[in-house]
């Protein structure tokens, strides 16, 4: 290969890339000036170097398009695997052929054969568009890198109450940043946070310990939940736990322990009620799925009564200190800068709504 063949190439190779390259198919590649003269002034013996044009700018797209006819080594297939008709494909060469001043594919031969020029440029365009490709790749990465993302762990019942606000609240004042949401029990958010796997957890379970930042948000009341038919629903007064434990009771969740389910069979234990027939289920669907089925009573935070399912009926509590706590779990090391931006919204609408916070 001429020496003054690689010093073309060379040329190419310098390509400066404007701001708009990767807005393909408009973007395109530049040879400066002085890089192009360099190129002629070395290769002024060479008569396809001589052809090429003062200046001039290779489309991305043409890059692609001529690859795939040279690795597919027809127009027909070449243009299948783009996903393009045939003509557009030949013409867009043609154009590239033009733009660099020399012949690139031979013409008329079965299968498509380069000439030297296009061999050369076929190896340099499959490394143009390989650094594009990394250009796109490290600058998503770069895109991820830089995106905030937080991680809330949450038990089902907060579901019912006003967890979604705070959520739908949060997203409209921070759009940039990717929000994960998994349920899992309160033990379950306070492993997840030790390793890293949420930011911020929110549960009903008063566990203290030394790694975490465990914050009130407020006491909910307990309610009972009741099939439709008990004649308990039909007494227009407040449900005693001496008048529930008459029935069996379901609990959950079932594991791991402690959890919600402790504190409604501490109720009982507090108050030296005994109880008969124990359920204990996985989750709260479940739990209001036997409810419905007239397989027991269960005691529930005040804000599932949002959560309308057909034969269950749900009543309040002679009991004030029937209460379930709401509370926000962060590292104490490291929070998470977004935990401020919940606890304002958190407030805000507590304020709102006549909820004292921290009680």
């Amino acid at each position: 290969m001429a020496v003054s063949s690689w010093r073309f190439l060379a040329a190419l190779r310098r390509l400066v890339v404007r701001r708009d390259t990767l807005n393909e198919p408009q973007g395109r590649f530049v040879l400066r000036d002085d890089e192009l003269y360099f190129a002629r002034k070395q290769a002024s013996n060479t008569d396809w170097m001589r052809s090429i044009p003062k200046g001039y700018g290779v489309e991305l797209r043409q890059l692609k398009y001529f690859v795939a006819v040279a690795r597919e080594r027809n127009f027909t297939r070449a243009a299948e695997t783009l996903n393009i008709a045939q003509p557009p494909l030949s013409r867009q060469i043609q154009q590239l052929e033009q733009e660099t001043g020399v012949i690139l594919v031979e013409r008329g031969s079965r299968p498509v054969r380069l000439t030297e020029a296009g061999r050369l440029f076929y190896e340099q365009a499959v490394q143009v568009l390989d650094r594009v490709e990394q250009m796109l790749l490290m600058t998503r990465r770069l895109r991820e890198a830089g995106q905030t993302r937080l991680g809330i762990g949450f038990v089902a019942s907060t579901l019912y109450g006003y967890l979604p606000e705070v959520i739908r609240r949060y997203r409209a004042a921070r759009p940039d940043v990717e929000l994960a949401l998994v349920e899992m029990t309160t033990l379950e958010q306070l492993v997840a946070l030790k390793e890293g796997r949420i930011d911020i957890g929110f549960g009903r379970i008063t566990l203290e310990d030394p790694v975490l930042e465990r914050r009130l948000l407020r006491n909910e009341k307990m309610i009972a939940a009741l099939p439709a038919s008990f004649p308990l629903v039909r007494q227009a007064r407040l449900v005693t736990l001496d008048e529930l434990a008459r029935f069996p009771l379901v609990v959950y969740p079932q594991s791991p322990r402690p959890s919600y389910a402790d504190q409604v069979l501490k109720l009982f234990r507090d108050r030296d009620i005994r109880l008969g027939v124990v359920h204990e289920v996985r989750e709260l669907q479940t739990a209001l799925g036997l409810v419905a089925a007239e397989s027991g009573v269960a005691i529930v935070p005040a804000c599932v009564e949002r959560l309308k399912r057909d034969n269950v009926r749900y009543m309040p509590l002679d009991e004030p200190d029937a209460l379930s706590p709401v509370i926000m779990s962060t590292r104490r090391d490291a929070p998470s800068p977004e935990a401020a931006v919940l606890l304002k919204i958190i407030k805000a609408m507590y304020r709102d709504a006549g909820i004292t916070f921290g009680q």
